[in-house]
């Protein structure tokens, strides 16, 4: 029989603050799907589908130094994206998904430090 999707998972590996990032990133991708289906924005709900997917790709220990990296840039480009996109009518809940934002930049920053700063043979054993 076939291998499960929920063998592929690799949480073993996981610290306190990568399932930081995670519920982060799941906040935020709720907020998008949902801001986006609400006020009819097929690319807000786009971009939730996105942090989604990056948090199953975390869990599935793909490449998680370039995920860091990658999610710093496509999190900080939501900034200026909902400051023009909104134009003065910003809401509660904008505000909250910035803050989550923001903290999520600082956490995946400090997961890359980390990586970058661990020990060779550590880094090749959360690899293999």
């Amino acid at each position: 029989m076939g291998q499960t999707f929920r063998s592929d998972l690799e949480t073993d590996s996981l610290a306190p603050a990568h399932w930081l990032a995670i519920l982060l990133v799941l906040i935020t991708g709720v907020i998008h799907v949902y801001a986006g289906l609400v006020e009819g924005r097929i690319p807000v709900s786009l971009a939730g589908a996105g942090f989604l997917g990056a948090a199953v790709l975390v869990l599935l220990d793909y490449r998680r130094p370039l995920l860091y990296l990658v999610g710093i840039a496509y999190t900080a480009v939501q900034f200026p994206l909902w400051y023009v996109a909104n134009a003065g009518e910003y809401t509660t809940l904008g505000y909250v998904d910035k803050i989550v934002q923001g903290v999520l930049i600082v956490v995946l920053a400090y997961l890359y430090w980390k990586d970058r700063n661990a020990p060779e043979r550590e880094r090749d054993a959360t690899t293999a």
